[in-house]
């Protein structure tokens, strides 16, 4: 018997598609239908072997459903789940993909029907395309979900949760939902602000003359791959976990402005350590 029998996904993108993906190839969902505005990409869904059916009317796509991902932008996720919330069937567990927890779990536990159980996720894994056709199985495989259960959690609901991202190749670390958005504003809500940074301040760099962007090369490209994500989903992300991203942003300024100093007075012995210490870090995560 299959883990989920009705799976509703709000948001067939690459986080929402994937999850379908990898559940149908594993067995372990019944049917999967697809909610969105975008009926192009729903009926691409379909056309791709990713969703079963879809539904333009959020209300009508989860009745009957077991299980429910929310995968949109980080600001609308209450908003969906206040529109849902009385056509859940009884026992249905929703959860989501969103980077930000303490505000989406704050928001949508008090919405919950009785007998309807809400768990908030974020699999720590993407890529910067979107939309169904950037969906693929083997995203989750050998990835991170973090699952941030409360008080008010439910056990056989967070063992549901916690099932299905293990099916789909993810350890699943258990974990506060202010912990969790320290840090997540760390290792990927960071270097997202970074990233998007530094592209824009190359482009507005006129003193060489020319178009800088024309001359980027490998380094540059790879280092800001992530600048091409979705921007309202970094809009939302940055509105709803700005306290933590604040600290770490000004954390980081602390780094660059000494390396700063480093280049000014010419400390060759210093600058050496400073690339020496970085390379040995990044060098233990591979």
């Amino acid at each position: 018997m299959a883990l989920i029998n009705k799976l509703a996904v709000i948001g067939v993108g690459l986080i929402g598609g994937s999850l379908a993906r990898v559940l149908r190839e594993k067995g372990a969902v019944s049917r999967v239908v697809g909610i969105g505005r975008g009926e192009a990409n729903l009926r691409r869904g379909v056309e791709l072997g990713v969703l079963d059916g879809y539904c333009l009317d959020a209300r009508e796509g989860v009745a009957g459903a077991d299980l429910v991902f929310v995968a949109t932008p980080v600001c609308s996720i209450p908003a969906v789940v206040a529109e849902i919330a009385p056509y859940l069937a009884p026992g249905c567990v929703v959860t989501d993909g969103g980077s930000v927890k303490e505000f989406v779990v704050d928001a949508c536990e008090p919405l919950m029907p009785e007998g309807t159980f809400f768990v908030g996720g974020h699999p720590i894994a993407g890529t910067e395309h979107s939309g169904v056709e950037a969906s693929f199985a083997e995203l989750y495989q050998g990835k991170r979900c973090i699952v941030t259960p409360t008080k008010r959690t439910d056990p056989a609901a967070l063992a549901k949760v916690v099932e299905l991202w293990q099916i789909a190749g993810s350890s699943v670390p258990l974990m506060d939902p202010a912990q969790h958005d320290r840090v997540v504003a760390a290792i990927s809500h960071l270097p997202h602000m970074v990233a998007y940074s530094l592209v824009n301040a190359v482009d507005g760099y006129d003193r060489p003359g020319g178009d800088l962007l024309s001359f980027s090369a490998g380094g540059f490209r790879d280092f800001t791959r992530i600048a091409s994500s979705d921007p309202v989903m970094w809009r939302d992300i940055a509105l709803t976990n700005r306290d933590a991203i604040l600290e770490t942003m000004d954390f980081f300024s602390g780094y660059l402005e000494r390396l700063r100093t480093l280049v000014e007075t010419g400390d060759g012995g210093g600058l050496e350590s400073f690339f020496k210490n970085s390379k040995q870090k990044r060098d233990a995560i591979l």
